[in-house]
């Protein structure tokens, strides 16, 4: 097992995961909602580390192997927890690291559990960020690295089945694993739009219909509120919630034919969306 080869790959995904936390450092700033610096350090550290890491290890011909596969994906949700887990920590939100890193967990797994006690009172970036890290979990980690970075092109197949246990490689939806990623993030990315358009015809603020839209599509029910979405007491905002949490339990491979290729009959031959 080349570590080598994995620590290569890690260095991306900490990169990566430090470039999203500009967006509630970005927000934080134009709305002066506060918190900004919870994201300004961490991001700083994690595009440092990474970048850093990168140089060190990087060497030509990078190639995974099943097994190395396996570990980055394994590595890759401990990781993005673990610097993830920052913003919560340095804020305040959490009175621990141990916390912060559960809190971290549970959105890039799409867990749902938290051990916020108040989350009204939270900065509203450090929501967003809670949001952001569940909607990145929703399709995975990997399947979005896969997607951006033209450099897992190599051994992107191995990454694809240790994370996604229901991927066959004689079932790809293209003939390139990358464009297949691509595809599929589209699709989520699509939903959620959807969904922030629908929610906010309902009578939901711009915040938390762009919250409420991250956590639906990966099913995982992190809310901006303490009570979720009892606290908007509108029953169109509970019915398109709920008809986009159905919707984002079927296999996105089957909206892929259904939206690209115009072949609703595939939702009918696979056997697996009926009995949903």
């Amino acid at each position: 097992m080349k570590f080598r080869v994995v620590l290569y790959y890690l260095s991306l995904i900490i990169i990566g995961v430090g470039a999203t936390m500009l967006i509630p450092l970005i927000f934080s700033l134009i709305t002066r909602s506060g918190g900004a610096l919870s994201f300004a350090g961490p991001a700083a550290f994690c595009i440092v580390t990474g970048a850093v890491t990168r140089r060190l290890t990087f060497s030509s011909g990078h190639k995974l192997s099943t097994r190395e596969a396996i570990l980055l994906v394994a590595g890759a949700w401990v990781v993005a927890s673990a610097v993830g887990a920052l913003p919560y920590y340095i804020s305040g939100a959490m009175p621990s690291y141990i916390d912060a890193y559960f809190e971290a967990m549970s959105g890039f797994t799409t867990t749902g559990a938290t051990v916020l006690t108040s989350i009204e009172t939270q900065y509203q970036g450090i929501l967003l960020w809670r949001s952001i890290t569940q909607w990145l979990g929703g399709m995975g980690i990997i399947m979005l690295f896969v997607a951006l970075f033209p450099v897992l092109g190599i051994g992107s197949a191995h990454l694809i089945e240790a994370e996604m246990p229901g991927y066959q490689h004689g079932e790809r939806l293209t003939a390139r694993i990358r464009d297949s990623a691509k595809a599929l993030w589209f699709i989520y990315l699509g939903m959620t739009l959807a969904e922030y358009l629908l929610l906010r015809v309902a009578g939901l603020m711009p915040f938390d219909a762009v919250n409420i839209s991250l956590t639906t599509m990966p099913t995982g029910g992190f809310a901006p509120t303490g009570l979720s979405i009892a606290a908007y007491g509108n029953v169109w905002v509970e019915v398109i919630i709920t008809v986009f949490t159905i919707m984002a339990g079927v296999n996105f491979g089957l909206y892929y034919f259904l939206f690209f290729k115009r072949q609703p009959k595939h939702l009918l031959r696979n056997t697996e969306f009926p009995s949903y």
